[in-house]
């Protein structure tokens, strides 16, 4: 069953832009080849950290929404976890709300 996920990580403020494509290129990639569907990549630019990570006072912040089979996490985050260019990664799965999904599918009552 594929569930709706949205990654939010953090890149070193060093990086190229060049280096920044690739990185973002290498967990789509990933992703992509765990059978997952990528909705949405956003590069939200260089921001100013809320405390300092590894003597960093900015970072790069990517953030991915996509659907797919929850094992695919654990590969992602792994790889996330290994790689010295990410600060920080977070995974949020997303539920769509029962009542939404019923609406949605029921036709309004006319009296």
């Amino acid at each position: 069953m594929d569930f709706m996920y949205e990654t939010m990580y953090i890149l070193r403020p060093d990086m190229s832009e060049e280096a920044v494509d690739e990185t973002i290129g290498k967990y789509q990639s990933i992703l992509r080849d765990q059978g997952a569907e990528i909705l949405e990549t956003q590069h939200r630019g260089k921001r100013r950290l809320a405390y300092e990570i590894d003597d960093h006072r900015d970072g790069v912040y990517i953030q991915m929404n996509y659907t797919g089979p929850g094992a695919t996490i654990a590969l992602l985050e792994k790889n996330m976890r290994l790689d010295e260019s990410i600060l920080r990664y977070l995974t949020v799965k997303q539920d769509v709300p029962e009542e939404v999904e019923e609406d949605a599918e029921s036709p309004l009552a006319v009296e």
